[in-house]
């Protein structure tokens, strides 16, 4: 029998015919993998009608059995209501599956719904934990999240440290709020705060990674 390998070969060179014919057998067969390349054919009309809700049923498939990337899909869908019902709480389960996993871009998610009370109670406490997370691996839109909480004093203690640490890193992105609001943070430090700030975002930024985010 044909492998996942052989299966993502076949999608790399375009053949999505020849791509699923590989992996329906290994779903069956209860391959998390493939059930998550099976849900981006339909979810994307690659070599199938585009299926919405045959997207959700193996993204769902896939995410149940462990697969990171399918557990985002199922989130971003339920809290659409694309291919299934809308679901802001079914959303936030599944988000915070994938970021107790590791995966940056829902940990960034979920700190949104936390602080935003989407799905669920507000708790901008837990919202800031995962912010930080996620900052910490270099996702600079949570970079910028957690810059504008310190600057603000949002659910914490107004620190301009550590927004200056954490919007400089965004800023450098190319993350338009971030650069705005740490101009404005800038005017009210004093000198021996920017010395403090400038030399933490220094070790800041010698260990950021920028993440690969999933789609």
């Amino acid at each position: 029998m044909a492998s996942l390998a052989d299966g993502e070969a076949a999608f790399l060179r375009r053949d999505y015919e020849a791509a699923r014919t590989i992996w329906e057998p290994l779903v069956e067969q209860g391959h998390a993998d493939a059930a998550a390349w099976l849900g981006s054919l339909y979810a994307n009309g690659l070599g199938v009608e585009r299926d919405s809700a045959r997207a959700f049923r193996h993204y769902l498939l896939a995410a149940e059995r462990g697969n990171v990337m399918a557990a985002n899909n199922v989130a971003v869908m339920y809290s659409r209501g694309d291919g299934t019902e809308l679901n802001p709480e079914r959303a936030c389960y599944w988000l915070r599956i994938a970021a107790e996993q590791g995966d940056e871009f829902a940990q960034h998610n979920y700190a949104v719904a936390l602080t935003s009370g989407i799905g669920m109670e507000i708790d901008v406490a837990a919202g800031i934990v995962w912010f930080r997370k996620a900052a910490e691996t270099g996702h600079y839109l949570s970079q910028a999240r957690l810059g504008s909480i310190y600057a603000q004093g949002a659910g914490v203690a107004v620190d301009r440290i550590e927004a200056f640490r954490w919007l400089s890193s965004a800023s450098r992105h190319g993350v338009a709020r971030a650069e705005t609001e740490l101009q404005a943070l800038i005017e009210t430090m004093s000198e021996e705060e920017k010395a403090i700030a400038t030399a933490r975002a220094g070790v800041l930024s010698k260990r950021e990674i920028t993440p690969e985010l999933t789609v």
